[in-house]
């Protein structure tokens, strides 16, 4: 049989468990995870290769397949410039795809919008309900021009009783004409073999559009951010994650290694790779809560980001963070677009083809 090959987009509101799903399926923490909502700000892409299955008696026969999941940010309305980037992403990873799975929190209540009574305003539980549909409809409303088949998959099952799955399944299923609906929980990797081979019965005939051993289209100067980012989110409260951008100013990669000697009585030290991060915020008070007393915080997050980076790149990692203020820098447009990691890599071409020239 042919391989098949194409892309397959996750999208879903914030929290639905994208990133999640997205490690689960490639068995590789490439996407940052937190209980924190949009955590992911850019499209992640991953490839995953998937072996050829034989026919069973529930299953017919199917090829070898090159899967190209791309994990988005949260589906919400924008209310910044960084926010307005975030649903961009979104847009973009719905154009050209194969297959979108779209994601539903299964713990996630229904909230049908109700009539407003003229004259009586709305208790806060009314409006957190009117806000919640209000979301809901604007991420189907993503759905209304896509032509590629959409899957309906509702992840954190293992967290619902049974006999609430079938309501919810009821209620999602009218708004939109899904190609198929699936349960599974990523957490748990609890019904991935049968979404993916529901993804495959999906998926043109066609050539890999990357090599086989390769996991991903980003470079990892931005997966080492990407990390310093989670920790920034894991380790301080509500406001500064959402206030913080990395990026990753300095990165020196190990010059060449002495090759070990019969004579050496110790196994050689893994190579260093320096890095030295610039950590953004946007006020000095964000700057101090970051750093912490006496640098406690920002050595923590420095020290869990380091050891994780030094698995990813398999070498010793000298890490040195910096933090500085840009006010306001979420709502300046300019400095949000400096953020995408396709843009960091253009301007370093830019900088490496002038040497020459300066020289």
């Amino acid at each position: 049989m042919a391989l098949r090959s194409g892309f397959v987009s996750i999208i879903g509101r914030p929290n639905a468990g994208k990133s999640t799903l997205l490690n689960a399926l490639l068995g590789e923490k490439l996407a940052i995870v937190t209980h924190k909502a949009q955590t992911t700000r850019t499209r992640i892409l991953g490839v995953l290769e998937q072996p050829a299955k034989p026919k069973s008696k529930t299953q017919p026969a199917l090829p070898a397949a090159q899967v190209i999941l791309v994990d988005t940010p949260g589906v919400h309305k924008p209310s910044s410039q960084l926010d307005k980037r975030m649903m961009q992403e979104v847009h973009d990873a719905l154009e050209g795809r194969d297959v979108i799975l779209f994601l539903v929190d299964a713990t996630h209540r229904i909230h049908e919008p109700k009539p407003r009574i003229e004259g009586k305003s709305p208790t806060p539980g009314e409006d957190k309900r009117a806000l919640s549909a209000a979301e809901d409809a604007f991420a189907l409303s993503l759905l209304r021009n896509v032509t590629c088949p959409v899957m309906l998959v509702f992840n954190k099952i293992d967290l619902v009783k049974r006999e609430d799955l079938l309501p919810l399944i009821t209620h999602w299923s009218t708004k939109h004409d899904f190609a198929e609906t699936i349960l599974i929980s990523a957490a748990k990797k609890d019904g991935l073999d049968t979404l993916l081979d529901k993804v495959v019965e999906r998926l043109p005939a066609g050539e890999r559009y990357f090599p086989e051993d390769q996991l991903t289209d980003q470079p990892m100067r931005f997966l080492a951010a990407e990390l310093i980012r989670e920790k920034i989110l894991l380790y301080t409260g509500e406001e500064v994650p959402y206030a913080s951008a990395v990026v990753i100013e300095k990165w020196e990669e190990p010059g060449p290694q002495r090759k070990p000697r019969s004579t050496d009585k110790l196994p050689p030290k893994l190579p260093v790779t320096k890095i030295a991060a610039a950590i953004f915020v946007e006020r000095e008070g964000q700057k101090a809560i970051l750093i912490g007393k006496q640098g406690t915080m920002l050595k923590q997050i420095g020290t869990a980001a380091r050891k994780e980076i030094e698995a990813l790149l398999d070498t010793r990692v000298f890490l040195e963070l910096f933090v500085k203020v840009k006010d306001d820098w979420r709502s300046k447009r300019g400095f949000v677009d400096e953020l995408d990691w396709r843009r960091q890599l253009e301007s370093l071409s830019e900088q490496q083809n002038k040497k020459p020239v300066e020289d």
